[in-house]
């Protein structure tokens, strides 16, 4: 192979930081070389990232494999020690060019391997720009890193850092430069968005920074968030889900549980109370408005009655877009040193809220039925509606938004009809 290869595993932070790894590493004159951008939310997606790097060796043996992202961060010997690897960079040091112009020789030991400075030292996000999210119709913007909360299943803050928030004033120049480059729709993106500003002078929130990327780039056709705690959405933001058309219908929430006691074993900041409220107030303010949510199944200490609590706040808040992880303990977390629960117990559990789930999709797919939308075409065949929803969408050109009256659904996807333009 020649040129630079990035392989990207896990959240949308991720894609965004593989463009700025791979436009660094070009800079710097790095050639015929594999980075892989890993993700360390789950054992599972840990594995996943070993395995294909055993893969990318088999398929270029010639190739430099470059390892770096939160599973790096985290577990920088495991990779350093795999054979297949000749470097591993943390996630600071994977967005600087100069990490890539100072790169080991091959053949060299694991401890020579190791470019991974403390995360917790890194006091500020630097603006990363770039013109466009490789394979994506979306462009997505990192507006915030790290996370200060310490919930106690999670190990990302070890891996991405304390919070820390992108200036107001390079988002709007981001955004600007990604509309220049076609991108008609903008996703907001960070480890923990809803803490965006905090460290910013002036404190500026989400809300704020959606408000005014939004009248300073006009240009802006849609603006989404990626994940938000609701427990710390602020007055803009519900002024925009309430005012604003080019603010999408779509939340996804991390809720991760619907028992309270769980919710405080996890050390999570909102009650069950806390997000069914939440769910009521963004429909009255927006009734189309659809949302999504994280939760975890087979968490330690978990009870029948408290996974039915989890299931019954999934419908209660009416969650059309279900993300189920079985629990899965990450060594040094807190949760990993409480009671386990039976893996077969976990996988069960799981698959029973994943059944909730696709029983709430289907009741969502339903009610879209006989609506009017405009959908932004990807490149795979399929479209998303301004909430969000996944719509049959072949022979449509990628990147178009395209009005269309909801016709059906085949269990999966919405069908649809093309709105006839009015004649000029």
């Amino acid at each position: 192979m020649s040129g630079v290869e990035v392989i990207t595993f896990g959240c949308r932070l991720n894609t965004y930081e593989s463009e700025v790894m791979r436009a660094e590493a070009e800079k710097a004159g790095l050639n015929n070389a594999i980075l892989v951008n890993t993700c360390a939310v789950t054992g599972e997606a840990v594995r996943q990232a070993r395995q294909a790097i055993r893969r990318a060796r088999r398929d270029n043996p010639h190739a430099r494999i470059i390892v770096t992202g939160c599973a790096a961060q985290t577990e920088k010997e495991t990779f350093a020690e795999m054979a297949e690897v000749d470097a591993v960079l943390g996630n600071e040091e994977k967005l600087k060019s100069a990490s890539y112009r100072s790169l080991p020789d091959f053949g060299v030991s694991a401890e020579e391997k190791l470019r991974v400075n403390d995360i917790m030292s890194v006091r500020a996000t630097a603006p990363q720009m770039v013109k466009h999210i490789d394979g994506h119709v979306r462009a997505f913007i990192q507006v915030q890193n790290g996370c200060d909360h310490r919930c106690t299943f999670c190990i990302i803050p070890y891996g991405r850092g304390n919070s820390r928030s992108v200036p107001m004033g390079a988002v709007v120049d981001q955004a600007r430069r990604l509309v220049e480059s076609g991108y008609c729709e903008i996703v907001l993106t960070g480890v923990d968005a809803t803490s965006y500003g905090a460290d910013l002078p002036g404190t500026p929130t989400l809300g704020l920074l959606a408000k005014t990327l939004l009248k300073q780039v006009p240009e802006i056709r849609r603006l989404r968030l990626s994940s938000i705690d609701g427990i710390e959405a602020d007055k803009h933001l519900f002024d925009l889900i309430a005012d604003e058309a080019r603010f999408m219908p779509h939340l996804h929430l991390s809720l991760q549980h619907g028992d309270d006691l769980i919710l405080k074993r996890m050390k999570r900041r909102h009650s069950s109370a806390d997000a069914r409220a939440f769910a009521d107030q963004v429909r009255r303010l927006r009734p189309d408005i659809s949302l999504g949510a994280d939760m975890i199944a087979g968490f330690p200490t978990e009870t029948e009655e408290m996974f039915e609590n989890a299931a019954s706040l999934a419908e209660d808040c009416g969650i059309a877009h279900l993300h189920v992880f079985p629990y899965s303990p990450r060594p040094g977390t807190p949760a990993a040193r409480m009671p386990q629960l039976d893996r077969a117990l976990v996988k069960d559990r799981a698959a029973r809220l994943r059944a909730v789930g696709a029983t709430l999709y289907a009741r969502h797919l339903e009610g879209m039925v006989g609506s009017e939308q405009t959908i932004l075409v990807e490149n795979n065949g399929l479209a998303h509606t301004q909430n969000f929803t996944l719509v049959d969408a072949a022979d449509l050109t990628p990147r178009a938004l395209v009005p269309v009256s909801i016709t059906g659904h085949n269990g999966k996807h919405l069908t649809m009809q093309v709105k006839q333009m009015a004649a000029a």
